[in-house]
């Protein structure tokens, strides 16, 4: 029986440990690519009958995790498999503050794992699987502050910005080929993650936006990792994915 296999990066927590959860099948390979290693979802998998491969690794140092991508790639059987997806879930936000008191170290980091790492990874997964005879996705997670501006988050929204428009360019490669991989570049709304706790946490001093992101918690409005997981992987199951190379959950 051929499988669907899923790489997703960002499995440990959050939204990704829920798409990670939810992808779990008999039917599915899913290699997680992720700081830490997520024990729970090891069992999941070996109770549901799911093979699951774990790779620790800092996407701040992406290069050497594509090239092993890549040879991981290569040696597999294409007819084992009847769909490959690429999941780039991981993002990285600094510390909340305005880009004249931002570190350096931060600043790389935020755009090294949010925007360079799914540029090799994509790089890699579509060169590995271009002569596979299945059909292929790259989903890239972005974010409404990749199109809209907000102060004291330059490195976080200049990198789901590169994220969507390189999605774009992407998907203009993609379709010239007579199999070309299917792309989309997805904000999957306001979710109750660490992210948004550390907007929270803020000085309003320093982000002038706080009380919005506090007013979000407060009455309600961020919806679950669980709830966001289900309506990307919903958007990513859709007949016409990739018809919009940037689009949003929400809409």
């Amino acid at each position: 029986m051929t499988k669907h296999l899923y790489i997703l990066t960002g499995a440990s927590r959050g939204l990704g440990r829920c798409l990670a959860e939810q992808l779990l099948g008999a039917n599915t390979v899913m290699l997680c690519i992720s700081r830490q290693c997520n024990t729970a979802l090891d069992k999941a998998a070996q109770a549901q009958g799911c093979d699951v491969l774990q790779w620790q690794a800092d996407l701040a140092d992406a290069a050497p995790v594509a090239d092993r991508l890549a040879r991981w790639l290569a040696q597999q059987n294409p007819a084992d498999f009847n769909a490959a997806t690429l999941i780039n879930n991981a993002g990285l936000m600094p510390p909340v503050l305005p880009l004249r008191a931002a570190e350096a170290s931060g600043l790389t980091q935020a755009l090294r794992v949010g925007l360079e790492a799914p540029l090799l990874l994509s790089a890699a997964f579509l060169s590995a699987t271009g002569h596979w005879a299945v059909p292929r996705k790259v989903l890239n997670i972005s974010s409404g502050l990749g199109r809209r501006a907000m102060a004291s988050q330059s490195a976080y929204c200049a990198a789901k910005a590169g994220l969507d428009h390189f999605t774009r360019c992407l998907a203009l490669d993609e379709a010239r080929l007579p199999q070309g991989a299917k792309v989309c570049s997805l904000a999957p709304g306001v979710i109750d993650t660490d992210m948004q706790s550390q907007l929270r946490q803020a000085s309003p001093l320093d982000f002038p936006d706080h009380a919005g992101f506090a007013q979000l918690k407060a009455s309600g409005q961020l919806t679950s990792a669980h709830e966001a997981a289900c309506r990307v992987l919903a958007y990513l199951n859709r007949p016409d994915f990739g018809h919009e190379p940037v689009a949003d959950v929400r809409h």
